[in-house]
């Protein structure tokens, strides 16, 4: 009876065991069952290309007169805002009316329009057609024969719209007419800010900029720009970067960007510029390419930038400014970089790391540096000083020889070159570390940016720059679908691409340069498959920012 008692209370005890176990089987399904996240939709797998992040700076070192003045630098950025509305699409009043849903309204808002930036300018609203050639700088019917024999006021300006009279009649119209009552009131706000300025550079600055959004006559303000020096606030604003025009790349949009210099670090940067002369003179192209010597007055700036606008605010963000872009002051003054390091950063450890974790060789991701990635965008900003910015054979400009590949083209030559700068720098012992950082980085930085697509110039210019080093054996894939630099292979790579970016560029080879963009400006299948699992690993592409008076706790 004993034994026959245990082994029924060995079955009860089994049986509340299973029954137990069944019952927290369930109740974990049923678990979740309750917490699966719903299925995004598409416009919300959209808003997930973009991370957001807060432009903050440490304000503890400006002067009562500098927190002053930072507001009112805000607000004249911010109306640059509407302007590119304007210039990107039109009246974006009536566009954000007709869409219901708040998911589409908030991506439009961060495309400046119903186009995706990310996405090769392909329309995600409803009844919205292809996105213009010629945004809305041309009218959308314009053909390129139709405005070259056209007989337009200052056609070639990059400072009007082309518009239609009645009878048909093509005319220009200046932004300082078409945007009148608009820069009238930025005008007065840099003004204002002038007033409060206590450095003598920034105030001449800001009141020759005042000037210029009243005449488009922006050279005495670009040169003015370059002059200054010991300024901590800055203030990049205007129509200056060309870009949104896809019909001939020649009118410029409308931007701004509130700048704090990190006076520390642009100590430091100061002395690279002055290699200018002599890195011109070892380019990797014939002498005939690189007779100009770029201007010795260029300088080297590290910022927080507490705000953008506009152009530069729309799809991906830039991180590094080469400024001006006036041929004129460039020869002359040089060009300023200004490298945006808060921004810089947020990219670095919210993409680039990322993305290195997915696609880079896992042996070589120890190369992957936050200050390889600060040194190659910024020698990316210096080396579009280098090579020459007209022609050898008479055709003018380069960037008007190459029309709307001008900007694509030019952002390769930067890309390349600013790597040419990074390992002649290094052999000289300017640059610390190991030159396999710089190249580790450089690749896994070709994924992030080819990710912009084909509407933005640096997405393109990564795409021609990703095959034409496939072809020379830079790098290899692994079974594994990650990539492996060939460290020898790239640097050969490397000088060969110069070449023939700078000699396209000489020869205002626009033909060529056509050529190159269709046969090498492409994503194939298999590199679309392994930017796709970028996408599933929920990486973002890039960002947008939480910014303003209010962020900065003014």
């Amino acid at each position: 009876m004993l034994i026959k008692y245990k082994l029924n209370m060995r079955k009860i005890v089994l049986l509340s065991l299973v029954t137990v176990f069944l019952f927290a089987c369930k109740k974990e399904n049923k678990k979740v069952e309750k917490t699966a996240e719903p299925e995004l939709t598409p416009m919300q797998k959209n808003l997930g290309k973009y991370v957001t992040v807060k432009l903050t700076s440490d304000l503890s070192s400006l002067t009562e007169k500098e927190r002053k003045m930072l507001p009112l630098l805000i607000e004249s950025a911010d109306m640059m805002n509407d302007l590119f509305w304007y210039e990107s699409y039109g009246d974006k009043d009536e566009l954000l009316s007709s869409i219901s849903d708040e998911d589409t309204k908030k991506y439009v808002e961060i495309n400046y329009g119903p186009w995706d930036r990310l996405n090769g300018n392909k329309p995600f609203v409803e009844g919205i057609a292809k996105k213009p050639l010629g945004a809305n700088y041309y009218p959308t019917d314009i053909t390129k024969e139709e405005f070259e024999s056209a007989d337009i006021k200052d056609k070639n300006s990059i400072y009007n719209f082309v518009r239609r009279d009645e009878n048909g009649k093509l005319y220009s119209i200046p932004y300082n007419k078409q945007f009148e009552n608009e820069l009238a009131k930025v005008s007065i706000k840099l003004i204002e800010a002038s007033r409060l300025a206590e450095d003598e550079g920034l105030k001449k600055y800001l009141k020759l900029r005042a000037k210029a959004l009243l005449d488009d006559n922006y050279q005495p303000s670009d040169l003015a720009w370059m002059d200054m020096k010991t300024n901590t606030l800055d203030i990049v604003i205007g129509p200056i970067e060309t870009y949104e025009d896809h019909l001939f790349g020649n009118k410029a949009a409308h931007e701004g960007y509130v700048l704090i210099k990190d006076q520390e670090w642009s100590k430091k940067l100061a002395k690279f510029s002055t290699f200018l002369p002599e890195l011109q003179k070892g380019i990797p192209v014939d002498e005939t390419y690189k007779k100009e010597t770029p201007g010795t007055d260029s300088d080297l700036n590290a910022y927080d930038v507490v705000y953008y606008a506009g152009d530069c605010n729309s799809g991906s963000k830039t991180i590094a400014i080469n400024l001006p872009n006036d041929e004129e002051v460039q020869l002359q003054k040089g060009t300023r970089r200004l490298q945006l390091k808060n921004a810089m950063r947020a990219k670095f450890d919210k993409i680039l790391v990322p993305i290195s974790e997915v696609l880079i060789d896992q042996s070589q991701r120890n190369h992957i540096t936050f200050d390889a990635f600060f040194a190659n965008t910024m020698f990316h900003e210096v080396a579009h000083g280098l090579g020459i910015k007209n022609t050898i054979n008479g055709k003018g400009l380069v960037r008007k020889s190459l029309k709307e590949h001008a900007s694509a083209l030019e952002e390769g030559k930067a890309d390349v070159l600013g790597l040419y700068m990074v390992q002649q720098l290094h052999k000289k012992g300017e640059i610390d570390g190991d030159m396999k950082d710089y190249m580790t980085t450089f690749m896994a930085s070709i994924f992030r940016s080819v990710r912009f697509g084909a509407s933005s110039a640096h997405g393109k210019a990564n795409m021609i720059r990703f095959n034409f080093f496939k072809e020379k054996d830079a790098f290899s894939r692994n079974d594994d679908g990650t990539y492996k630099v060939s460290y020898d292979n790239m640097i050969v790579a490397m000088k060969d691409l110069s070449n023939l970016i700078l000699t396209l560029q000489g020869n205002g080879d626009y033909d060529g340069v056509a050529k190159l963009i269709a046969e090498k400006g492409v994503i194939s299948d298999e590199l679309q498959a392994d930017l796709d699992r970028l996408s599933s690993a929920n990486i973002p592409v890039d960002v947008v920012f939480e910014q303003g008076i209010e962020v900065l706790g003014l």
